[in-house]
């Protein structure tokens, strides 16, 4: 078997210290790479996403980036977005715009830096919105050991990976859960609860974030901390008057994490933005 050696990094995303976001991996230059070897090596870093990077499609690219799971490719993610791209920039990267512009499977994710110097991308259009149907939100209960009526709230909030959103009524509801993957099967369920005002008003962080991932065989992971998820918060929860037009979450605590994402409106735009730390650089032969 004839390998080639291609520059790789790990990097950690939203993180709001050393080795407390979501951990990326990235194969720079990956053009030649089939899908199953792409695959094999998303399956071996065992890691939530690994991105190849690879020459644009789209005339209005800088990059187009194939991001898989464990379990397999993903259209589109956020903390592989944001890590990509700081990989990419590091790599020698120059945007031709503004914005670094990303091609991936939801199509062109813009990617700046935000107000707060870190960089952040705006959040893709949502592929489906809506209300849960009734016997599927039940099941959601059931996986997550809620009582239905805990939910304050639910919806499809779709774009890319498949979103449903729920609202707990606490932060503390939130960090108590414990998913049984076997009846989220084939779900990718996000879950939200509001910190108490007090609490908020004090260290500036709005609510509390976890990802709940199971594939159609019931095996699942929680995701410490999640781009396209936030994303799809901002977009369910600003609109509606629930969430400021800018706030922080955190996420990952009970993963031994301790991310924070930030999401901002601006105009009708949804921008979601972290930190990326670089770890790990060098090569991998594939």
């Amino acid at each position: 078997m004839t390998m080639r050696t291609y520059g790789f990094h790990q990097v950690d995303v939203f993180g709001s210290g050393p080795l407390s976001g979501n951990p990326l991996a990235v194969v720079l230059e990956a053009d030649d790479l089939g899908e199953s070897t792409m695959a094999s090596f998303a399956r071996w870093t065992n890691l939530s996403e690994t991105v190849f990077l690879l020459r644009p499609n789209d005339p209005g690219a800088d990059y187009r980036a194939r991001i898989f799971t464990p379990f397999g490719e993903l259209p589109f993610a956020g903390h592989p977005t944001l890590g990509a791209c700081a990989v990419w920039l590091a790599a020698g990267g120059q945007a031709r715009e503004d914005a670094v512009v990303q091609e991936c499977g939801v199509g062109l994710v813009p990617v700046r830096r935000d107000a707060s110097g870190e960089l952040a991308f705006r959040a893709p259009p949502l592929l489906r919105t809506g209300a849960v149907e009734s016997p599927l939100l039940s099941r959601i209960a059931d996986g997550l050991g809620v009582d239905p009526d805990a939910i304050v709230d639910a919806a499809w909030a779709d774009n890319g990976p498949g979103w449903i959103v729920i609202r707990l009524g606490t932060e503390d509801a939130v960090t108590a859960l414990r998913p049984d993957y076997a009846v989220l099967k084939g779900l990718n369920v996000g879950v939200i609860g509001l910190r108490a005002k007090e609490a908020a008003a004090r260290d500036g962080v709005f609510a509390e974030v976890r990802a709940f991932c199971a594939d159609d065989e019931g095996k699942g992971f929680e995701d410490p901390v999640t781009g396209s998820l936030n994303a799809a918060l901002g977009q369910w929860l600003i609109p509606a008057g629930i969430a400021p037009a800018a706030y922080v979450i955190t996420q990952g605590r009970a993963c031994g994490r301790a991310g924070r994402v930030r999401v901002r409106a601006i105009g009708d735009a949804i921008w979601v933005g972290g930190g990326v730390t670089p770890c790990i650089r060098g090569t991998v032969s594939l």
